[in-house]
Order: structure tokens, then sequence, then C-alpha cells
């Protein structure tokens, strides 16, 4: 007892008295800071400073509050929205035939005709520009309804009003260059498309070798200052019709004409194709989709200073622009395709497992079926409610940049695996190209959701934790600057003034981490009651765990954990599915607490944080040797991993409420239109003429199962009439058996030729 209370004046001593703390905390881990914390690239610098920090700030913080989640506003579409996407986007989705525009290699011309007219490339331009000026809801929500139907035609109107010439106009073009270029953009009178990607460098902009030199040249009759630029890109999506080509390259000044400096940085341009020397061409072919993808190609194609995005003053600001804009393609079209795709496994496949009958019962009786179609729901529940909310940010005018990389890669991985199950369940039905292949074309676009905007690998491996710790840590960030500072006195003392600070928020975290996982979780606050409140103690906990492990990782590998990818992607998995759960239970309390729908949140949510747990599990055995990562694991983890998957017996509920009741089946599947004359209509008409026959249907079988040996030979007209003769049935009902078995029948018909 004595040696624990000498101990306990020892640290009080060494913490409490400023000048011990100085000499024997502070200054050491001054030095090894300066030393070990990441230096930054000057692009990684202004990736950081370009964006906000949101909810992830209070999840990595191991204090989120609740209240203030919950309190944000509902996900909610005007007036003028709404009437829009039930007249235009049904009037589209009625005209699309993605089978047709595969064949043909483009969208027709009614269709181009009707996305220009009706102002579908004029989301995000405001009315005083001849824009829609829509919400990013509604614009994310508009891309996954069309996503459901045609991929091509998604991806058509989801890059104009995504990153783009109109988005960089709109946050940092000159009023001229406004006035000039978003009317015609808002109208379709100009089509335009964006070029980063080049031959050398893709996700790393700062390698790119499209280059301008600044010089004088002969334009419109006079002299003038300007670029002489070169590149060469490629997966330009629209750049095949493009108009306009919105370009990135870096500038260069060997003459001084713009001032000392020769290396002037990324810069963006907005170019005419007619230009002299603009070249496009030849076109992808992205894994037989039909949007316009291809190359673009130019050699010392002169323009005016001018045409630079922002003007002269634009010169070397293009990389903030181009990260301060990401969120759009990130938070908002990308998990739109995931949100239509998801949503259109949901209603397929749930039809397809009632319709479809193998062994004298439907195979959604089958256990084996059941345990995919209930990963089908309870991701689609999921996705939709955090696209929902990650579009609600950008709405509240934040630009999270590590929120809109997690629901890129995340919505983007988890319709991966849903699309997948509800390929599997299909079986046959889903590989037989044609028509009635309703999952293919979304099938064959998957891996190019996973590439875009920065590919998985590298969002998950780079960005969302090295991105995350840095700028929602609530001390890194501040204690990197100050050991840069040049007066190392003043910079020793403000850094022991943060230090402090963050020793004392390690230090509470790790306990709480510690007595939470002890007791799981059961004396943390949770802002509701009832069966869900659990779930917000648990992530309080895991927040906890979070910000405690990462700071043993940012201590312990400083500046190289950025390179130590394996482990910071784990780090970055756990922020994600806090994410992820936050934003489902979030959903769960603004859609009102529908009973139907909790069992889809229980899994939602139940499987984020089992996720969340193996990823700090996996952090721990590959952080230390394995006696210290028993020891590690103990801080959060004090008896083990106590969190479990969804069980059997929720899956199993998940089936029930969403085969049973059809409000619950909408909520994940809404998204996903029912357009006449389709295969999706002939399938969901067969499903709900089942389902509202079913004790007609059961006795009809029963009583054919009792008379095989007289009805083998008969077709289904003789079995009905025999059926009418022993009374079973009357001609009514007759022809409501013919016409569930007509619709079923070719509800399972595959293509042949």
């Amino acid at each position: 007892m004595t040696v624990l209370l000498l101990v306990i004046v020892a640290i009080v001593v060494v913490f409490g008295v400023r000048d011990i703390r100085l000499k024997l905390i502070t200054n050491p881990l001054f030095r090894y800071f300066k030393t070990s914390l990441p230096e930054l690239s000057d692009t990684e610098r202004e990736a950081m400073e370009a964006g906000d920090v949101w909810w992830d700030g209070a999840l990595f913080s191991g204090r989120p509050n609740w209240g203030k989640w919950l309190a944000n506003d509902k996900p909610k579409l005007s007036g003028e929205e709404q009437a829009f996407i039930d007249t235009k986007v049904t009037q589209l989705l009625a005209m699309l035939d993605e089978e047709s525009i595969a064949k043909k290699k483009d969208l027709p011309k009614k269709v181009w005709d009707f996305l220009k007219s009706e102002g579908f490339f004029a989301f995000i331009i405001p009315k005083s520009y001849g824009g829609k000026e829509f919400s990013a809801q509604a614009n994310s929500t508009i891309v996954a309804k069309i996503a459901s139907k045609s991929l091509s035609t998604a991806v058509t109107v989801m890059v104009p009003n995504s990153l783009g010439p109109a988005e960089l106009l709109l946050h940092y073009g000159t009023a001229e260059q406004q006035q000039h270029w978003l009317p015609k953009l808002a109208t379709g009178q100009v089509i335009p498309c964006f070029a980063l990607t080049s031959t050398v460098a893709g996700s790393d902009a700062g390698s790119i070798q499209d280059y301008a030199i600044v010089c004088e040249r002969e334009f419109e009759g006079k002299k003038q200052l300007g670029l002489a630029v070169t590149w060469e890109k490629r997966y330009i999506t629209l750049a095949p019709i493009a108009d306009v080509l919105g370009l990135a390259f870096k500038v260069y000044d060997p003459e001084h004409k713009l001032g000392h400096s020769i290396e002037l940085g990324i810069t963006c341009a907005l170019i005419p194709t007619t230009r002299d020397g603009v070249e496009v061409g030849p076109r992808h072919d992205p894994l037989g989709l039909s949007f316009m993808n291809g190359t673009t190609q130019g050699k010392d194609v002169f323009i005016p200073l001018d045409w630079i995005i922002g003007g002269k003053s634009g010169i070397g600001k293009g990389w903030r622009m181009l990260v301060s804009c990401l969120s759009a393609g990130r938070g908002i079209s990308l998990p739109a395709l995931s949100a239509g795709t998801a949503h259109l496994s949901s209603r397929t496949a749930s039809a397809y497992a009632q319709v479809r009958r193998q062994f004298s019962v439907p195979i959604a009786a089958f256990e084996g079926i059941q345990s995919s179609l209930a990963r089908v729901f309870g991701f689609s529940y999921l996705i939709e409610a955090t696209r929902q909310q990650t579009a609600l940010a950008i709405d509240m005018k934040q630009s999270p940049s590590v929120i809109t990389a997690i629901a890129k890669y995340h919505l983007t991985e988890h319709a991966r695996v849903a699309l997948n199950d509800a390929f599997d369940i299909h079986g046959g039905k889903a590989i037989q190209m044609g028509e009635s292949n309703y999952l293919a074309r979304n099938y064959m676009g998957m891996p190019i959701s996973i590439t875009v905007e920065g590919a998985n690998i590298l969002t998950r491996s780079l960005m969302i934790f090295g991105q995350g710790a840095t700028r929602c840590h609530p001390f890194i960030l501040k204690e990197m600057a100050i050991v840069q500072q040049e007066d190392q006195q003043v910079a020793l003392k403000e850094f022991d003034e943060v230090l402090c600070k963050h020793i004392q928020h390690s230090s509470v975290n790790g306990l709480k981490a510690f007595f939470n996982g002890l007791t799981c979780a059961r004396f943390e606050r949770a802002p509701v009651s009832g069966e869900v409140e659990q779930y917000y103690r648990q992530l309080t906990w895991l927040s906890q765990a979070l910000a405690t492990y990462s700071d043993f990782a940012m201590l312990k590998l400083g500046g190289s954990l950025k390179r130590r990818e394996m482990l910071s992607a784990k780090l970055g998995d756990v922020l994600s599915h806090l994410y992820l759960a936050s934003c489902t239970l979030k959903k769960y309390e603004d859609d009102g607490r529908q009973c139907g729908e909790l069992p889809l949140l229980r899994y939602g949510v139940e499987h984020a944080i089992y996720q969340a747990c193996l990823a700090l599990y996996s952090f721990c055995d590959n952080f230390v040797s394995a006696p210290m990562a028993f020891m590690l694991k103990r801080i959060a983890f004090p008896f083990g991993c106590w969190i479990k998957a969804p069980s059997d017996e929720l899956a199993q509920a998940v089936c029930k409420t969403v085969l049973d009741n059809k409000i619950a089946r909408e909520r994940i599947s809404h998204l996903c239109s029912v357009v006449p004359g389709s295969a999706i209509e002939t399938l969901e008409q067969a499903f709900l003429l089942q389902r509202e026959h079913e004790s007609l249907l059961n006795r009809y079988r029963k009583w054919s199962k009792d008379n095989s040996s007289r009805l083998y030979d008969k077709s289904l007209d003789e079995r009905l009439k025999l059926a009418e003769v022993d009374s079973l049935i009357n001609s009514e009902e007759a022809g409501i058996i013919r016409k569930v078995d007509e619709l079923s029948t070719r509800a399972i018909q595959v293509d042949a030729k």
C-alpha cells in the first residue's frame, strides 16, 4: 500500500509541477514529436485544410454527443424536388432500356434531348443561371432511382452534377466565367467533362505530367499572355461528346512572366473542345456500359489566362479546388449509385425468392437463401441511411472529406455484397444476358463505382484514417503546427499546454474504454430508451476504444503510420463502422421508430459494431507481438470480445419482416421503380398476386399433390377443369391460378437467342 501511495505521489509531482513536467515529460516528447510526426506534402496539406470535420470528429473524440446527432434535420425533399421525381424522373425511366442502350453503345437521341430540355444536367446550378438548384438530397435520390433502371444513364446524369466545370465555377469561377458558362451548362447547350486522370497519374494528382508554359502569343487578333498547355488524359466520362473540357495541369513559368517562381502548381482551366489542338478520342469501353468515356489529348494548345478557373488568380490553386469539391462525387453520386443498386437487389431478390419454387416450396423458405436475403435487406437499409445522412451533411454546407470517403468506400463495398447475394439468389437467371436480366448491367458496373473518385483500396488504406487521424483528432493537428514553429521556446510552452490536455484526453478515454469493456457498456448514457439504447452505449465505448488505440498507434509509429497502410486501414474501419451505425440509428429515429424497421436496424447496427470490434482485434494482433497484443486487447476487451455478429434468428426475423410487411419492403426498395412493361414489373406482379392469393394457391397445390397420379400428363387448363369438377375452385379462382402461373413462368424465364 505504501509503494502504491509513493507511485501516486510521484505521478502527481511529475505531472503537477510545471518545471519538472517540462524537463521530464514535455521536452523529450517535444523532440520526439518533432522528428516522428508526419511531414505533409503540399498536396496532403491542402487536402487536410480543404474539408470540414463533422460527426467524424465526435466519433474520433471518444465523446460522441448523441443528442446533438439526433437533433440534426431529417433528410427531406422540397415540393418542387418531389414533383420533379414524380413526373420528369418517372417519364425518363419509362424511356430507358439498358439492354438496347448497351447494344447501341449510346443513349437514344430522345433520351439525350429529354435530359437536356428537362434540366437533368442542371441540378447544382442556381436558378439565377437557369438551373434547378436542387439539394444534395434530391440530386442523390434522382441518380439512385435512375441507377436502378439504367446505370449508363445514371452516370451520364451524375457527372455534370458532380465534380466538374459547374461545381468548380460555382465555387471558384469569376463572375464573367459563371455568366458565360452556367446558363449554357444548365440547358444542355454545352456538355461538360473534367479531365484529371492522366496516363501515369490516377489518384496521385500531384504526379500529373500534363503541363502548361506561361507565354505570350497571338490570340483573337492581339498578343496576349496565356498558357501553352500539353496533356494526355484517359478515363474521362463524357469526353467523347463534350463541348467544354475542364482540365487539370501543372503550370511552369520559366521566363518569370508572372513572378519569381518557376513551378506555380496545379491549375484548372475550361477549354472549348473546338479550340485548335484539342483532340478527343478514342473512346473507352467500361465493362460494356454505354456511358461516354474516353481520352483527350492536346499539345502546345494556347489558352488566355481568363480561361483559367478563377482567372489569373486561380493559377496554382487547382488542387485545393479539386479536393474541396470532391464531396460531390464521394458524398452524393457514388453513394447514390450504391443505393440504387442495393434497392434493385432488395426489390428483385425479395420477389424472386417467393416466386421461384424448388422442392415444392418458395426458395425463400430455405435458410441458406434467408442468410443471403437478410444481408441484402440489412445492407440496403444501412446504405440508404448512410446515403441520406451524408447528403444531409452537404446540404448543411459541410464538406466532410473523411465522411464522404467513408461513404464512398463502404457503400460501394456493401452494395457489391448485396448485389452478389442477389445474383446467388437468382441463380441461372442472373447470368443469362438479355432484356429479362435486370441485375447484370449493375453487376458489370459495380467495379466502376469501386474504382472511380479514388480507388477503394486507396480510399481505405490512405484516406479514411490517414486524413481522419489528423483532421478529427482534437490535438494532433495543433501539435503538428506547434512543433514546426521557428521559436522553439514559445513552441515548447504551447506544446506543454496542449500535451497536458492530450494526456488527460487519452487517459480518460482509456479508463472509460476499460470500464465499459468490463461492464458491457451498461452504465454509459444513451439518448433513447428501449431496444436500441444498448447500441448507443456500445458505440460510445467503441469510440473511446478507437481514440485510445489511435493514440497508441500515433505515439509508437509517428509519421510512419501513414506508410503502415494495413494498420491504419483497420483503425479506419473502426471509424467507418461507427459512422455507418450512427446513420442507421438516426434513420430509425427520423422514420418514427417504425416497428417493421426494427429487425433491419438491428441487423445493420449489429453488423457494423461487430465489424468494428473485429477491426480493433486485428489492429492489436498486427500492431505488437502476440503477448503484448493480448495485453493491448484487455484495455477495451478485459474479458475478450463479447460482441456477436447478427444471429441466425435475427436474419430470419429480417426476412419475415420484409417478405410479410409491404411497408418494410418498400423502405428498402423504394429507389427501384417498377416501370410498366419491364421485367421487374412482371416479377413484381407475380410476387404480389401470389401473396394476395396465398391460401387459394396452397389449397390448389395440396390438391395437385394428392392427385398427382391422375394429373401428371395434364395441361394446366385440364388440371383447373378437374379442380372445378372436384369443387375445389370456381371459375374465377381458376382464372387467378392461371394468371399466377403465367406471370410466375414469365418472371423466371431467361432470354435465349
